[in-house]
Order: structure tokens, then sequence, then C-alpha cells
């Protein structure tokens, strides 16, 4: 039906409105409440469809955060693909409608040794979500911190800078997103704050999370590592440890002395957090980050792993 075709029946009714609003005092009607549109859920992010991912020519639609295209050539095995990154996400009301949009992480890989990160924006249109808009943000680039000032996303990135191998990111940069329209674009230049450098992870107390990307350590006993002065220092479970740090020839290498540690006994389900805390950190070649997370890169023996810390609050 028309809009024309429904005022004649509307105006009888809105006259006796008016009618028992001038007879009531002036009062008026109640008025329905606003409906509030909740922001994405991670559970619903895991599984969001995604465009402007260079992997792949079409929309990419994740199955438990991630997503995995056709062989990159006729009966290869390397296969380009898409993952939701850790947990990340901030919330904010980036387009200015009242309700607040989920911003995201995701690692691109075509099948070489590089790894495309992408910054994205979904929103809640009705019933599902919809990719507002992905941009770029480099190759290989760690994210150390993120936040939302006004309607802006500031992230303090690790990227590679003119001397830097790709391996090997090395320049603190602090870049500036705004939402426009359906981009993501960079206001303001990129702001650089200095090089990578223990003292980057210095002074602060890192508490573990995971024993290697997807592997959870447990929450109980708590593990800590602290970095001063050219010193690691921490608790590994049950005991105190310590050990000397120098910083490797590039960007993010770093070499520990042999660790010592207090004596005292504890309960097995905490010795043996311990026993396999200690040999990891003992083997970790290389610092950096991943999604605001320190992550200390450890030999194993059929390649390397990646312990997760988390600062201390």
């Amino acid at each position: 039906m028309t809009r024309s075709a429904t005022i004649p029946a509307v105006v009888p009714i809105l006259l006796v409105f008016l009618f028992a609003g001038c007879a009531g005092g002036g009062k008026k009607p109640p008025q329905p409440a606003a409906v509030q549109v909740k922001a994405p859920r991670w559970d619903e992010l895991r599984g969001a469809t995604f465009h402007g991912i260079a992997e792949s020519k079409q929309p990419v639609t994740l199955r438990d955060g991630r997503w995995e295209g056709p062989p990159s050539a006729p009966g290869g095995a390397s296969r380009p693909s898409l993952e939701l990154v850790g947990d990340f996400q901030l919330f904010a009301d980036l387009d200015g409608d009242g309700a607040s949009e989920a911003v995201v992480l995701l690692a691109g890989n075509s099948g070489g040794t590089g790894t495309n990160n992408y910054l994205a924006v979904v929103d809640r249109k009705g019933a599902g979500l919809e990719n507002l808009a992905t941009t770029l943000v480099g190759d290989r680039v760690e994210l150390r911190a993120a936040r939302i000032e006004g309607r802006r996303i500031l992230l303090d990135l690790v990227q590679a800078g003119e001397s830097d191998a790709m391996c090997c990111p090395g320049e603190l940069v602090t870049r500036t997103f705004e939402l426009s329209g359906e981009e993501l674009t960079e206001p303001v230049v990129a702001t650089s704050t200095g090089r990578l450098a223990l003292a980057t992870i210095a002074d602060r107390e890192w508490v573990l999370l995971a024993w290697d990307i997807g592997e959870p350590a447990p929450k109980t006993p708590v593990v800590t590592l602290a970095l001063k002065e050219g010193r690691i220092t921490g608790n590994a479970g049950c005991n105190g440890y310590f050990a000397t740090a120098t910083a490797g020839d590039q960007p993010g290498a770093i070499v520990l002395g042999a660790a010592g540690s207090t004596k005292k006994l504890c309960p097995p389900s905490v010795m043996q957090v311990e026993e396999r805390y200690l040999p990891q950190l003992s083997r970790v070649t290389r610092y950096g980050f991943l999604a605001g997370r320190l992550a200390l890169t450890y030999r194993t023996d059929g390649g390397v792993g990646t312990m997760l810390f988390e600062e201390k609050r």
C-alpha cells in the first residue's frame, strides 16, 4: 500500500488522540522506548563475512574464526587463509549512528612467509552483521596497543623501518584510522615513537597467558616475567627465577643466560607448570607483540613456539 493511500484512514484516529489530549490537560501519549542495538558479539564475529581481503577476490566468510581457500596452484598444498586474531576487539560508535561497532584484527596469508594484517569494522544490521570497512595495516606488523579516541582508532605498532628486513620489524609508530563512508582512512601521518628495544618491554610485569598460540596456560599458578637493567626475573609458579638478558643483532632478537631459581617444593600440579616454563624460557630467541600481548618466540624440536603474556594490571 502506498503512503498516500493510508492518509485518509489515519486522519480520524489522529483527531481522536488530539481531542483526548485537550480534554486530559494536554498530556502526551506515552512514547515507545528506543530500541538499543547491541554491538557484535565475539562468537558472531567468528562467523562474519569480510571484504577487501587480498588473499581472495571474493568476500570471505569465516568459520570458527578462520577461512581457508582453494590451493594457490592446482594440486598444491599451499592455500590462502584468513584468521580472526586472538580475542582482540574494541567497541565504539565510529559512524555516529548511536550504536557501537566492533573493531577487529585479521591475519591473512597467501601461502608464503608473509602475514597481511587487516583492521576491520563490523556493525550489526538487522539479524546479521555487516563488515563496514576493511583496510590493510601491513605485512608482519605487530600490534603493541590499541585505543579509541573520539571516533578514531589509534594503533601502537611495530613495523618495518627503512633499513629493517621484513622478518624483523623494528620501528615503533602510532597510526590513526578513521571510518569514512565505506573506507578506513588514515587522516594523519604516522607518528614515530622510537625503535624496538629491550627497554620497550622493561619496567613492567607480565603474566603468562599461553604456552603457545592456541594453547592457553593454566590461570594458577600465576607465572610472571619482568625485565630490568639487563636481567629477567619473575615467578615460575613455585620458585622465583632470574637470568641475564641481552639484545641480539636484529630488532626483537634476545639472548637469555642460564636461569637460576630458588629451591622450594610445591604440589605436583604447580611443579609441572614450572618444569615446563623454565625450559621454554631458556630457548627464547625473539620478543615481539601479538594483538597487544608480549610474544616470546622459542625453539622447539620441530620448529618454534610462541609464549604469550599480558601486562599485569
